[in-house]
């Protein structure tokens, strides 16, 4: 399997993603095991979401479909999770 190389910019916004995800449930005063059981995703890969990171040194990469389960948790759009501006890929 050929290794992919991860854009750096791509490391720092997994983490303003978790960041925003966090502040999401923190404001409304939701506990890490309620939001990941309501979306349908395991406690340790919500905290690896909510971290940043797959495993230490490697950004996450959620799937569309765990971000919008999030999303519909706390009741919001996708767009009130992703940070804006989006990292050029390109790079």
């Amino acid at each position: 399997m050929p290794h992919t190389h991860v854009p750096e910019e791509w490391a720092v916004y997994a983490k303003r993603l978790g960041l925003n995800i966090q502040r999401q449930r923190v404001t409304r005063h939701l506990s890490q095991e309620y939001v990941a059981y309501n979306a349908n995703l395991s406690r340790f890969a919500y905290q690896q979401l909510e971290k940043g990171e797959s495993r230490p040194g490697t950004p996450s990469n959620p799937s569309l479909l765990n971000v919008m389960a999030i999303a519909q948790v706390f009741g919001v759009t996708i767009d009130d999770l992703l940070p804006e501006p989006w990292p050029d890929l390109h790079a």
